[in-house]
């Protein structure tokens, strides 16, 4: 198991490498820098020019990119031209609510997606059955966004349950009570609206396999030998079930990525989307690499935690 995990990490190295290469090129590529728009137009273009040599802005790309690098290992991730602020403390800010709304989202899909993929594909062809599948046909067919902008509008402003904007509540004292449950109120609305549509993937691959390996020959021999039905779904079907969905886990937590720039804006939650999208409107080429190669960097990760958890669940895969 160990040795799977060594050999899975030595491909990951050179993979966040290479992504951090085409992350920063991408940045390069983008018009203008990070002083566009910020000089006065009437100022000496011979003053620009210094300023954009001080800053080191004319570097080539190679330069650039071993002193970003060698920032990036000591954790100075460089100055933040437009926030006026270091983009470690930036992105430090953004980074914790992003993650607590991922791990919400993630919490609401399988705790919804699991049931019903298991009533689908158990007691297929029902009304039940139907039911749940067409609601994943809505929502495969439905935009994340005019979902999230529906909930806004039902469970924020017209029924009032939910805050409609920010993280937190003005005037709370941080670690306090209040200011905890303020938090998880502010993070509810925003991870279900994710999770009704992420859910629908995890639900239709969780049915098709239940419904595949309930037909196989060794779940017809358990049930010949007299095994409880209990015991039949719980320890065969169920868990062969799942590799697909373990497979399916890294593309999650990338399709989280997606999702929050979304809902992030829309609910104006301040996490790493909203920061993303900001940085590039703005041109803060600093933070937007950094943005983008953690956004990378968690994709990657994932991939590897679904390699991971398919190696626990079904050790046959295993690489020899």
């Amino acid at each position: 198991m160990w040795k799977f995990i060594v050999r899975r990490l030595f491909v990951t190295f050179p993979q966040i490498l290479l992504l951090s290469i085409i992350v920063f090129l991408m940045a390069e590529m983008m018009p203008g820098d990070a002083l566009t728009g910020l000089i006065d137009p009437n100022i000496d273009p011979a003053a620009i020019e210094a300023q954009r040599e001080r800053l080191g802005l004319n570097d080539p790309w190679h330069i650039k990119y071993a002193d970003w690098v060698s920032g990036l290992v000591q954790g100075d991730l460089g100055q933040s031209f437009r926030f006026k602020m270091p983009v470690s403390d930036l992105v430090g800010q953004r980074l914790l609510n992003t993650f607590w709304l991922s791990v919400a989202t993630l919490i609401f899909t399988y705790a919804i997606a699991l049931p019903l993929g298991i009533i689908s594909g158990r007691w297929n062809d029902t009304w039940g059955d139907r039911l749940i599948t067409g609601y994943t046909y809505v929502g495969f067919a439905a935009p994340l966004f005019i979902t999230a902008l529906v909930m806004l509008w039902v469970f924020g402003f017209q029924l009032g349950w939910f805050p409609t904007g920010g993280s937190v509540a003005p005037g709370l004292e941080p670690g306090s009570w209040d200011y905890f449950v303020s938090k998880v109120q502010h993070l509810l609305l925003p991870a279900f609206s994710m999770a009704v549509i992420t859910t629908v993937s995890t639900v239709q691959y969780l049915r098709s396999e239940i419904i595949d390996t309930k037909q196989k020959d060794f779940i017809i021999t358990a049930r010949a030998k007299g095994a409880p039905e209990s015991r039949v779904y719980n320890r065969h079907i169920f868990r062969n079930s799942l590799v697909p969905i373990a497979a399916f886990f890294g593309y999650e937590i990338t399709g989280l990525i997606g999702g929050s720039i979304f809902v992030e804006n829309i609910y104006g939650y301040p996490g790493m989307g909203q920061l993303f999208l900001d940085s590039v409107l703005l041109r803060d080429f600093s933070v937007v690499t950094v943005v983008v190669l953690i956004f990378g960097i968690a994709a990657i990760l994932g991939a590897l935690i679904s390699d991971i958890l398919l190696s626990i669940i079904d050790p046959r895969i295993r690489i020899k």
